[in-house]
């Protein structure tokens, strides 16, 4: 590698590492832990009196209850994944919160141009950082929601490490979203806007669900258009339909009515184009924050 490569790649290491210390200064990371802590406690809890009972109900349903406990397995761990990727994309939108021009109007951004790193470096090192911590959170987290669901009940989705992968993939389509975001817009503006995207591509999941049950084509295609153009929606339904795939049709149909969005399988273009879709994200965002004034 020529020194200039090195010197980036050092300093991009250095900015990554100055993320990380912000964001456990901000006590951003305090926060969202005790939060989740909170959540899977919950969650611990209503797995626990769900399974409780599912061989006496379950027996009415079919002769061992397996059925039934299917069919909570699939409601479980379906709403563990919503909020899962909720509480992801509320990370992701804090971790890349104003840094751009929210750093550039407190003058943070400006002592970092002074020294020799390029606006590209700076950008692509805090969306590292950022990528590594929503990744690892909620890869984190899921896998404590199967374990929970797999102790009380015994259940364990199908694909698993398959659909943690396609989550951490939604995250980080959020992340780079809000980083683009955060080129324009001041931290506030930045917040709410990404916030409000992030409820567009729910809505349009539960559009598509409500045409689908009103046999109403129209909708399903506006519906399918727009978790593509926001394909951590589209992600995130491809993961529920992977996490039931061999199961019975008890559990995916759960599943296919899941909260604001359900399983669609959406094929394989759905990969080469979700890494085409967030390079072309990155590069506008560079583009753009390589033409504005600091």
């Amino acid at each position: 590698m020529s020194a200039a490569t090195l010197s980036a790649l050092a300093a991009g290491r250095a900015i990554a590492g100055y993320a990380l210390r912000e964001s456990l200064r901000r006590r951003i990371l305090g926060v969202v832990g005790a939060l989740t802590a909170l959540f899977l406690v919950l969650f611990a809890l209503g797995a626990h009196f769900a399974f409780e009972d599912s061989g006496r109900v379950g027996s009415e349903l079919s002769t061992d209850g397996s059925g039934f406990a299917d069919y909570r397995g699939a409601t479980l761990l379906g709403l563990a994944m919503f909020a899962t990727l909720f509480l992801g994309a509320v990370l992701a939108t804090f971790l890349t919160l104003g840094v751009v021009r929210g750093d550039a109007e407190v003058g943070l951004l400006q002592s970092l141009l002074v020294r020799p790193v390029s606006r590209r470096t700076i950008l692509v090192a805090r969306l590292a950082a950022a990528t590594m911590i929503g990744s690892a959170y909620v890869a984190g987290v899921f896998a404590i929601s199967i374990g929970i669901t797999a102790l009380f009940g015994g259940y364990t989705p199908d694909n698993p490490i398959a659909v943690t992968l396609l989550l951490v993939l939604a995250v980080i389509a959020i992340t780079a979203i809000s980083l683009l975001a955060s080129v324009f817009l001041s931290g506030t503006a930045q917040g709410i806007t990404v916030l409000m995207i992030y409820g567009s591509g729910l809505t349009a999941g539960l559009l598509g669900q409500i045409g689908d049950a009103l046999r109403a084509e129209t909708l399903v295609n506006i519906s399918r258009v727009t978790s593509w153009g926001l394909p951590f929606e589209a992600l995130y339904q491809q993961a529920l339909y992977m996490m039931s795939a061999d199961r019975s049709a008890i559990s995916k149909a759960v599943l296919g009515l899941g909260p604001f969005g359900g399983a669609v399988h959406s094929g394989p273009a759905l990969y080469p184009f979700v890494v085409a879709y967030l390079i072309a994200m990155i590069a506008f965002a560079a583009f753009a924050f390589e033409r504005r004034d600091i």
